[in-house]
């Protein structure tokens, strides 16, 4: 997921700029070929409660406001129910002056036997876990785990209805993505620019979104997490976490082990590495992805572009990127479509097999100076409309979130290695840039204040599932090995295929597996290789 290869990618560095593909499912969840939005259904079963019941159990006298609240949830179309929880906005200092507000919805129970609530999220960071129950419960969960739970999806902190983090409108955000420097490309000039530009967007944010920006960290939306299965009345937590909703299940069975009930992480990421390597691995994810496109390319498509081979094929793209950073040409609405535009856009249709048809017509409008289907693409991955408008604010939250999740490597020879590195792991589509570093969360308000990057164990928590795709170029396979080796109660679950993430592509075996495992506890002796 490589954000902002433009003025906004350039903003981000080698570092961010290739883990920003982990925003995956953020796009690709709500339909695996590109189709936004599942249909509302009707939903039958017995009436649910509307007003929770809250655990109850011992918290500290600070938080007792908060563990204690009582939700009351109402209709809001499409046979779903809202409702808003109250969370402290620094869970080290709680005060109800600070306090933000949690946007939920849940799809109530359709069965008559009612196991309690289970909480998802779609990814990211900065993907709407409301928006992911509300328009896609069907693409979140089968029909039996909608049976047997209460789906609930949350706006995490920063993101969409809960405290958002708020930076530019759309025409500034249009340049901050779309916009190319004035200065040629490695000049001082152009790290002058760059620098600026991010000093900018990091200044907006923090006058826009106020002082909860420093608090939008993934360790507080698991503190969050905690409180809301407590209040809706549940002893355990259930949840399903897709791409980096792995992360925030993986450091809730590492932050409340007790408190782990039946949980799934699939797309799981490896909390123990470095941005870099995060990104190092992705990079390196989508050159594999993009291969094996172009190996099935000629024997699936009649009118596939790539006819003379897979090495050809690469040199052929490469040649594309290199014209289009020289010459950018405009699209209809007078946005420049250079390499960093085919970039975003072809990494978006390699998140789904269902969707390589669409880098058909990418690569061969690229050849021939169209620039329909690239912006087609990076606008989907932007959640931009047609209008210029942007439909939600992923790319802010994603940006302000992991800018506050992570260490900023500055160290000039680190960064110079780091790029050596990054070429290496991609030759076709990496464009070299001058080792200024993350000049975004450089130059970010606030810094990362939590404690080492280190492994997690889990020590005392109940199984769970950790499900990793072998051809998924945005969480890549050896990181739900890595994940499933270091929780220590942890079951891996392989899915031998393409894309990101296992569970929606209507595999039987990885829906059985975990469908019982929620339905009944079950948990596979081995890895069952589907």
């Amino acid at each position: 997921m490589s954000v902002a290869r433009n003025l906004a990618a350039r903003l981000i560095d080698v570092t961010t700029a290739s883990s920003s593909r982990a925003r995956g499912l953020a796009i690709v969840a709500t339909a695996s070929s590109l189709l936004l939005l599942l249909s509302g259904c009707f939903f039958g079963g017995s009436d649910p409660e509307t007003t929770s019941k809250p655990t109850g159990e011992a918290v500290d006298d600070a938080l007792k406001p908060y563990y204690e609240q009582v939700l009351t949830w109402s209709d809001c179309e499409n046979g779903m129910q809202c409702t808003t929880a109250i969370a402290p906005m620094d869970w080290a200092n709680p005060s109800p002056e600070t306090d933000i507000e949690l946007a939920l919805v849940r799809h109530p129970a359709t069965g008559s036997k009612r196991l309690g609530s289970l909480f998802t999220n779609p990814g990211g960071p900065g993907a709407s876990g409301f928006d992911f129950v509300y328009d896609s419960v069907d693409f979140a969960t089968s029909s039996d785990l909608q049976a047997a739970y209460d789906v609930v999806g949350w706006d995490p902190r920063g993101v969409g209805r809960s405290a958002p983090v708020s930076c530019y409108d759309g025409p500034q955000l249009d340049e901050f993505i779309f916009g190319l420097p004035e200065a040629p490309r490695g000049t001082q000039e152009w790290i002058d620019e760059v620098t600026q530009a991010s000093i900018d967007f990091g200044q907006a944010c923090l006058a826009n979104t106020g002082p909860v920006l420093e608090f939008i960290d993934t360790q507080s939306t698991v503190h969050d997490l905690d409180m809301l299965r407590a209040v809706v009345g549940d002893e355990k937590l259930n949840y399903f976490g897709y791409s980096y909703g792995s992360d925030i299940g993986s450091y809730y069975v590492e932050n409340f082990p007790d408190k782990v009930g039946r949980i799934v992480v699939d797309g799981a990421t490896d909390s123990s590495i470095s941005v870099f390597d995060v990104g190092l691995t992705q990079t390196a994810g989508f050159q594999l992805a993009l291969e094996n496109y172009l190996t099935a390319c000629p024997d699936l498509f009649d009118d596939c572009p790539f006819t003379d081979g897979v090495d050809a094929a690469l040199a052929q793209i490469r040649a594309l990127y290199d014209r289009y950073d020289a010459n950018p040409i405009p699209g209809a609405d007078g946005r420049l479509m250079d390499a960093g535009v085919v970039d975003i856009a072809m990494s978006m249709a390699l998140y789904s097999k269902d969707s390589w048809e669409f880098l058909n017509d990418l690569f061969s409008e690229a050849e021939a100076g169209i620039t329909d289907t690239a912006f087609f693409l990076a606008d989907y991955y932007y959640s931009r409309d047609t209008d210029g408008t942007y439909a939600d604010n992923s790319l802010e939250a994603f940006l302000a979130i992991y800018c506050v999740d992570y260490p900023v490597e500055t160290d000039p020879a680190v960064l110079a290695q780091q790029e050596v590195l990054l070429q290496q792991a991609s030759p076709t589509t990496y464009r070299p840039s001058p080792p200024i570093g993350d000049v975004t969360c450089i130059n970010w308000p606030f810094t990362y204040a939590g404690p080492p990057i280190t492994a997690l164990t889990g020590k005392g928590a109940a199984p769970i599932l950790v499900v990793s795709t072998t051809g998924d170029p945005a969480t890549p396979y050896e990181w739900g090995v890595a994940l499933s080796e270091q929780l220590e109660s942890a079951q891996l679950i392989t899915f031998n295929g393409e894309g990101h993430t296992a569970y929606g592509q209507g595999n039987a075996c990885i829906i059985d597996t975990v469908d019982s495992y929620f339905l009944e506890g079950t948990v596979p002796e081995s890895d069952p290789d589907c």
